[in-house]
């Protein structure tokens, strides 16, 4: 293989830091180059003042036109390329070109200094986040994860049936639960979400917390050579977490799935009354074995609560107890070791080429 093919499976596995010299000026940003070049073209628009006339208003899109225009050229010339030629390299010059540059703009329209900081702050956060998304392989890992989202759900189906005893048995008296019912059947959508994201930072929290301690078993357990960095490391738990994370949403969306057919099936408008006060309020009804049957705005709620629960304790089990976790890292574990094995092969050929020049 040509170190390129390597580098290729690098990506395409979500871990562009296995690349040996990965740095952000000629890796990250100038892949993203096509992007930032668009929005940078696009805030031409930024000098436009909506109190101009609109024969004003072209004209300060043609002066905006040349500033950006010129901020290239004196860019380019500065590295030794053409003036208008597409850089081959995304250094300092031309990330805080990306940021200043356009943000001028509103103050020639006009002083608008609102629209200048807010046009300097956003381009610094489309850094950011290019950075973290291009930098970490965010999309490949994306892409990874759900090419592999049928052997994860195989798998989820596989743990779940395992942990179904003591999570159901929970689950099922929360469920049929008076207080259950008055606290989250009359919650806010507000209050519900936050309670939701609470559970999810405290599960995002611990596998956060878990994930480098899997790492380094996994890095001796391959025997990597030479050992991975700290960047590295952080790159291959991300990708055990996106997989991770993945797997506790397929799981607490099916046993939410779950708790809406049984409270459909079992918890009548009556039931609900005497735990509520209300029959609830309809969203669906439809006839079921002759039967009208009601999907209320209260056994959603309850179900989502009992949902979050569930994932929350899903994502602790599975690291924790060792049974869970060896269905779980399978999978992951043998695809790094691949990954791990081509790096070694890697890192040989481009000795070899060293050698060779």
């Amino acid at each position: 293989m040509e170190l390129t093919d390597y580098e290729r499976s690098f990506r395409r596995a979500g871990l562009p830091l296995l690349i040996e010299n990965y740095s952000a000026r000629e890796d990250i940003f100038t892949r993203a180059l096509p992007l930032l070049g668009l929005l940078f073209v696009l805030e031409i628009f930024n000098g436009i003042n909506l109190e101009w006339s609109w024969i004003a208003n072209v004209a300060a899109i043609v002066v905006s036109i040349g500033i950006l225009m010129g901020a290239v050229a004196l860019l380019n010339r500065s590295h030794g390329q053409p003036a208008l030629s597409i850089p081959r390299r995304v250094g300092t010059g031309e990330l805080v070109a990306f940021c200043v540059v356009p943000a001028i703009l509103p103050l020639l329209g006009g002083g608008q200094w609102g629209s200048s900081l807010a046009t300097l702050l956003g381009n610094a956060l489309t850094l950011l986040l290019v950075y973290w998304i291009v930098g970490y392989g965010v999309l490949s890992i994306l892409r990874w994860s759900f090419g592999r989202l049928l052997g994860q759900l195989a798998g989820s189906v596989t743990m779940l049936a395992k942990a179904v005893p003591l999570l159901l048995f929970f689950a099922v008296v929360l469920f049929v639960n008076t207080e259950m019912w008055q606290v989250f059947a009359g919650v806010s959508d507000g209050d519900l979400a936050g309670v939701s994201a609470l559970f999810v930072a405290l599960g995002t929290l611990f596998i956060a917390g878990r994930l480098p301690r899997e790492v380094r078993l996994l890095e001796r357990e391959v025997g990597t050579e030479p050992a991975l960095t700290r960047r590295q490391r952080f790159n291959v738990g991300l990708v055990m977490f996106v997989a991770h994370a993945l797997q506790v949403l397929v799981v607490a969306a099916a046993i939410g799935a779950f708790f809406v057919a049984f409270g459909v099936l079992t918890i009548t408008p009556d039931v609900v009354e005497s735990w509520t006060g209300t029959t609830g309020e309809e969203v669906v009804a439809f006839d079921l074995f002759g039967d009208r049957t009601v999907i209320t705005v209260e056994l959603l709620r309850v179900c989502a609560a009992i949902a979050s629960f569930s994932g929350l304790y899903y994502a602790i089990a599975v690291l924790t107890d060792s049974t869970y976790r060896e269905e779980f890292l399978g999978e992951v574990e043998e695809s790094m070791r691949g990954t791990f094995r081509l790096r070694a092969q890697y890192l040989a050929a481009r000795e070899g080429v060293g050698l060779g020049a």
